[in-house]
């Protein structure tokens, strides 16, 4: 495995983020606690140190299995991320959004769930429009401030805003947001046009999810339904997979992956772990092998040709959040 620092700070975390979407109930394709800890486990002796998840998934599920499997082992090794914003409660207005009542209630929850006395990395799900931005980073620096969380970041915002975040906290001496976990991979590259030359610029860590582009880039397009959730999963109707160029990319994926005698898979992660700015990918995963096979691509040097090649069929999509 290898390590970098989380952008200009000095918080220590392996280039592969396991993403825990996939752990809890909900869809087809999760696991239970059983399955979800086998997973765990084989992370961390791949060497993974970095752990992300969110209240949302599976309704807390998600938290309370990665909590439970790190129960277990001594938890000053690991840096774990959770995230804020979405509904947790439909008849409870407050159990949503990123106002002051609903982050320290959320985050107490949180806690909670992980059993965990501090949470290394907190981070906002969303922006939310409702919610003065003010509010939000000064309820986040009160959190760091008693200790419940370490660093704060931010996920799925656009450019101006985490830009806007940043000047508002060090205007009032408020913890800043010290990463953005954005939408980056092969076929949906529209971050790099601003979020990415701000995250370089200013030394803001940047964990891409996503980076298999929900797993459409490790196998070939026609067998895009071929797994459970593939069929089960509208992401060709919510993502822009297949504009821009996209079932050629894939074809380009395959063709290079057959050539250097390696999955797609790896190819795709390979691709966004050579740029610079990206410090850890978080790939979400529910097989064993997959999850060995991502910390193989590790190894996987790509040439300039290689990537002007997968980079060369691109065009401009729609902006997602």
């Amino acid at each position: 495995m290898e390590y970098t620092t989380l952008g200009d700070t000095g918080l220590s975390v392996s280039r592969i983020c396991l993403g825990c979407l996939g752990f809890g109930n909900g869809k087809e394709w999760m696991l239970d606690a059983d399955e979800s800890r086998e997973i765990i486990d084989r992370a961390i002796e791949l060497g993974i140190n970095f752990f992300d998840t969110a209240n949302v998934y599976s309704d807390g599920g998600s938290e309370e299995i990665l909590g439970d499997a790190l129960a277990d082992y001594d938890r000053d090794r690991f840096v774990v991320g959770t995230k804020v914003f979405g509904d947790m409660d439909e008849s409870n207005p407050n159990a949503r959004g990123l106002s002051r009542k609903a982050i320290e209630q959320e985050l107490d929850n949180s806690l909670d769930r992980l059993g965990m006395d501090t949470i290394d990395l907190y981070q906002i799900h969303r922006w939310d429009d409702e919610a003065p931005i003010e509010e939000t980073l000064r309820t986040l620096d009160d959190a760091v401030r008693r200790g419940d969380v370490r660093y704060v970041g931010a996920s799925t915002t656009l450019a101006y805003q985490l830009a806007e975040a940043r000047l508002l906290s060090e205007s009032r001496g408020l913890q800043p947001f010290v990463s953005m976990q954005n939408h980056y991979n092969l076929l949906y590259r529209e971050e790099e046009r601003e979020m990415l030359p701000y995250c370089r610029e200013n030394g803001v860590g940047v964990l891409p999810w996503s980076p298999l582009a929900k797993g459409y880039l490790a196998r070939p397009h026609a067998e895009l339904d071929a797994t459970a959730r593939g069929r089960t999963n509208d992401y060709t109707d919510l993502y822009p997979y297949l504009d821009g160029g996209g079932p050629e990319i894939n074809e380009r994926v395959e063709e290079l992956a057959a050539e250097k005698g390696v999955t797609m898979a790896q190819i795709a992660l390979a691709w966004v772990l050579d740029k610079d700015v990206v410090d850890a990918p978080v790939l979400g995963t529910t097989s064993i092998d997959h999850l060995e096979q991502a910390v193989e691509a590790l190894e996987i040097d790509l040439s300039d040709s290689d990537v002007e090649y997968l980079e060369e069929p691109y065009e401009a999509v729609r902006h997602t959040l």
